[in-house]
């Protein structure tokens, strides 16, 4: 979980993935233990075709992904 009370903030690219940023942990799914990424922004897949979901890896441009 986040060790500090920085902010954390979620940006959504238009028809890409959502950008977070600050101190995060996440789990690759439900009952995981949240790991903490080694960078301060991350993508996460809203498509729902990347390889190495939760994160984003681009495929969403080979799928011409279009949000909704």
């Amino acid at each position: 979980m986040p060790e500090n009370n920085a902010p954390v903030t979620i940006t959504v690219c238009p028809d890409g993935p959502l950008l977070v940023r600050g101190d995060v942990a996440i789990a690759a799914a439900p009952g995981e233990q949240p790991q903490r990424p080694d960078r301060q922004v991350i993508a996460l897949c809203r498509c729902g075709a990347s390889g190495i979901k939760p994160l984003c890896d681009g495929t969403h441009k080979l799928t011409k992904f279009r949000a909704r």
